[in-house]
C-alpha cells in the first residue's frame, strides 16, 4: 500500500513539474514575443529540448524555428550557442534579441580580434544568453578555450543539412561542431533544417553524435500556398499575367545578374514597381533595395538566390521562378517565402520547351571534370598571387565575378569547383561580409630590425603593432586600426597611410577593411598535379546532383499528382494528402466537375425514356457505381430527380 502511495505522490510531483514548466515556457513566450500560444510543431520540439534530448527538427521555411531554441534557452540558466553560416541573419537575430532586452552577441570573421575577445569573455563572465557563431570560428583557439568555461544550456545548429556531405549545401566547416560537442557532453543539441531527405537526416544525427536518433518532423505541407507550373515559350507574357492577377508583393527568381537587371527594367516599362537584387551590388545598395521592398515602396523584387535568407516579410503573395532551381530542396525553400502570414499565396514555376536541354548543359558546366578543377585551382591561386608552398591559413579578398570575367570562365563552373575544393579542405570561399583589416609581416623579426634605422613614423607604428598583436610573423592577424591609432597617437588616416607604405615596401601584407567575399587557404598552395579530389566525394556527389536535377525536372513535368504531395513525399512524408489548391488539384476538380455534369446529363436522358433504379442506371452507364451514387444524391438535393414509391428514380417536372 505504501509503495502504491509513493507511486501516486511521484506521479503528482511529475504532473506539477510539467505544469510549472508549461507555465514558464508560455510566460516566456508572451513576455518577450507577445504570443499566448505556440505554432504547430514548436511546442513538441521545445519539450524535447527541456527534457535534455538531442533533437533534429525538420521545419518548413517560415515555421518559426528560432523560437524553438530561444524560448527553452531563456527558461534555463546559461548561454545558448547558435551556429549558423549566414552572417547577415546572425546580425539580424542579435539585433532583434537586443531590442527585446535579451543580451546576445555574435562572433564571425567580420569582427576584429579584440571585439571577438570581448564577446567571448562576456559569455563566460557576463549575462549573455545567446552566442551566435559562424562555423569557421569553432576551430579557433580563442573560442575553444572559452567555450569550456561557459555554462552552455543548449547547442543549436541552424541550417543543419550543411553538415551532411550528401546535403545540397554541404559545408566542411560544419564538421567542426562534433569537436565542440565533445567538449559539452551534457549539453543537448537542437539541429534545425527546413530541407532534409531521410538520408541527410541520418547523416546529420551521426555527425552531431546523437545518443539516440530522434527526429521531430513538422508537416512540409503549406495549405495556403498554391503551387503551379506554367509551360510557355513566352515567359515574360506569362510573368506579367501572374503579377497582374495576384495583388501584393512578390519575388521573381532568376539565375543571372544581367537577367535580373533586364527583367526588372521590362517590368518597370509595363508600369509595375520593380527592383533587382544580386551579389554584385555594393552592400549598402543591397541593404537599401531590400528595405525598399520590405517596406512596400517596391512591389516586385527580381533576384538571384542571393536574396531571401532571413527575409522578415510575412505578406509576400507570389514567388515566381523564371528559371528552374537546381533541386526541390532549394525550390521549396525559395517558394516557401510566400505566404508566411497564412493567407492564400502562389508559387509559380515558368518552364519553356528548351529548359530541359539548358538544365542539362548547366549541370555539365556546374559539375566540372577533374582536369577543370585542377585548372581553376591553378588560375585562382595565380589570380590572388599565391605561390606554390605558400598560403597556409592565409585569407585574401576574392571577387569571383571579376575572376570569371578576366579568365572567361562560367561563374557556375567556378562556384562548383570552389565547393569541391572546400569539401576536400583546400580552400573556403565565404559569403560577402564586413571584413576587418588584417596584417602579416613578410620578413623575419631579425630582418625587421635591420631595416629600422631611424626612429621615424614607420619605426613607431611597427613597435605599436608588435606590442598589440602576437603571432603576426606567422599568420594574418586581425587588427583594429582605431586601436593602433589610439595607442600610437596617430590619426586613423595616418595609420592607414603608414600600413600602405609598409605594404609597398614589402615589409607587411596588408588587407584593408572591406566588404567582400574572402578566400581562406586551409592548406598551402600545392603543385597542380598534386591536387587530389576524393573519388567517393566526387562521384557520389555527382550522382546525387543528377538525381536532384531529375527530381526537379519530374516536378515540372508532372501534370497528374498534387504538387504538394510530390514535395512532401520527397522529404519523407508518405502520408501526405492532396492540397486541393495547386494547379493539378484544381484541374482535377474541374475535370471531375465536368465529368459529373456530363454524367448528370446522361442520367436525365435515360430517365426521360423510363423510370429506373440506381442499380439499373449502373448497368446502363459504364462509370464507377460510387460516382453514379454520388451524382444521383447531388441531383436529388438539387431537386432535379426524386425517388418514386416504386423505388425507381423519376425526373421532377
Amino acid at each position: 500500500m505504501q509503495n502504491l502511495l509513493r507511486f501516486f505522490v511521484f506521479l503528482h510531483r511529475m504532473a506539477m513539474q510539467n505544469e510549472n514548466m508549461e507555465a514558464l515556457l508560455k510566460a516566456t513566450l508572451e513576455k518577450y514575443w507577445g504570443y499566448k500560444e505556440f505554432r504547430p510543431g514548436q511546442e513538441q520540439i521545445i519539450h524535447s529540448i527541456m527534457s535534455g534530448r538531442d533533437t533534429l527538427a525538420l521545419m518548413p521555411t517560415g515555421g518559426g524555428k528560432s523560437l524553438t531554441y530561444q524560448v527553452p534557452a531563456l527558461a534555463k540558466e546559461g548561454v545558448c550557442i547558435v551556429i549558423t553560416p549566414l552572417i547577415a541573419l546572425m546580425k539580424d537575430q542579435v539585433d532583434r534579441l537586443k531590442r527585446l532586452g535579451i543580451p546576445a552577441v555574435a562572433i564571425h570573421s567580420g569582427l576584429s580580434f579584440t571585439q571577438i575577445d570581448i564577446a567571448l569573455d562576456n559569455c563566460v563572465y557576463g549575462d549573455v544568453r545567446f552566442l551566435y557563431v559562424a562555423p569557421e570560428r569553432l576551430a579557433t583557439e580563442a573560442f575553444r578555450l572559452r567555450v569550456q568555461r561557459m555554462n552552455v544550456s543548449l547547442l543549436a545548429v541552424d541550417e543543419a543539412h550543411c553538415i551532411s556531405q550528401w546535403g545540397y549545401d554541404f559545408r566542411p566547416s560544419y564538421l567542426r561542431i562534433a569537436e565542440i560537442r565533445k567538449m559539452l557532453p551534457d549539453t543537448p543539441v537542437l539541429a534545425l533544417t527546413a530541407s532534409a531527405t531521410n538520408m541527410v537526416a541520418e547523416d546529420i544525427m551521426h555527425h552531431l553524435g546523437f545518443e539516440q536518433p530522434h527526429i521531430i518532423r513538422s508537416s512540409f505541407a503549406r495549405p495556403n500556398l498554391s503551387y503551379a507550373v506554367r509551360h510557355t515559350d513566352d515567359k515574360n507574357e506569362q510573368l506579367l499575367r501572374v503579377i497582374r492577377n495576384v495583388e501584393g508583393s512578390g519575388i521573381v527568381y532568376m539565375r543571372s545578374r544581367e537577367g535580373c537587371e533586364q527583367l526588372a527594367e521590362t517590368l518597370r516599362a509595363e508600369g509595375i514597381s520593380a527592383s533587382y537584387y544580386h551579389a554584385g551590388l555594393p552592400h549598402a545598395e543591397r541593404t537599401m533595395r531590400q528595405e525598399e521592398w520590405t517596406s512596400g515602396r517596391v512591389r516586385i523584387m527580381v533576384a538571384t538566390n542571393a536574396f531571401g535568407m532571413g527575409i522578415d516579410k510575412a505578406d509576400v503573395r507570389v514567388v515566381v521562378h523564371y528559371t528552374m532551381s537546381d533541386s526541390l530542396e532549394s525550390y521549396y525553400q525559395e517558394a516557401g517565402r510566400a505566404g508566411r502570414d497564412g493567407k492564400r499565396s502562389y508559387a509559380v514555376l515558368l518552364v519553356a520547351s528548351d529548359d530541359q536541354s539548358r538544365i542539362t548543359k548547366r549541370f555539365e558546366q556546374e559539375f566540372p571534370s577533374l582536369d577543370t578543377i585542377r585548372n581553376v585551382y591553378e588560375k585562382v591561386c595565380d589570380f590572388v598571387q599565391m605561390a606554390v608552398g605558400d598560403g597556409l591559413y592565409a585569407s585574401i579578398v576574392f571577387n569571383i565575378h571579376e575572376f570569371c570575367r578576366r579568365e572567361r570562365i562560367y561563374v557556375g563552373t567556378v562556384k562548383a569547383v570552389m565547393d569541391l575544393l572546400e569539401q576536400n579542405n583546400y580552400l573556403t570561399l565565404t559569403e560577402e561580409m564586413e571584413n576587418p583589416a588584417k596584417v602579416m609581416f613578410c620578413i623575419s623579426r631579425d630582418d625587421l630590425y635591420k631595416i629600422r634605422v631611424d626612429r621615424n613614423d614607420l619605426d613607431h607604428i611597427i613597435r605599436t603593432i608588435l606590442r598589440l598583436y602576437n603571432g603576426i610573423f606567422t599568420e594574418f592577424r586581425t587588427i583594429d586600426e582605431k586601436q593602433i591609432a589610439a595607442t600610437s597617437g596617430y590619426t586613423v588616416e595616418k595609420v592607414k597611410e603608414l600600413l600602405k607604405r609598409m605594404w609597398q615596401m614589402r615589409i607587411i601584407r596588408y588587407i584593408p577593411a572591406n566588404s567582400s567575399p574572402m578566400l581562406f587557404f586551409n592548406e598551402e598552395r600545392l603543385p597542380t598535379k598534386d591536387l587530389f579530389i576524393a573519388p567517393e566525394t566526387y562521384h557520389h556527389r555527382k550522382k546525387l546532383m543528377e538525381e536532384r536535377f531529375e527530381n526537379m525536372l519530374s516536378y515540372a513535368a508532372n501534370e497528374k499528382e498534387c504538387r504538394s504531395v510530390v514535395i512532401q513525399r520527397y522529404f519523407g512524408d508518405d502520408e501526405a494528402v492532396p492540397c486541393g489548391v495547386c494547379d493539378v488539384c484544381l484541374a482535377n476538380k474541374r475535370r471531375i466537375k465536368s465529368e459529373k455534369t456530363d454524367l448528370a446529363a446522361t442520367i436525365l436522358r435515360l430517365l426521360e425514356r423510363e423510370p429506373l433504379t440506381a442499380r439499373e442506371l449502373c448497368r446502363e452507364i459504364k462509370v464507377e457505381p460510387a460516382v453514379i451514387a454520388s451524382t444521383i444524391e447531388q441531383m436529388q438535393e438539387d431537386g432535379k430527380i426524386s425517388s418514386a414509391i416504386s423505388g425507381k428514380l423519376i425526373i421532377n417536372k
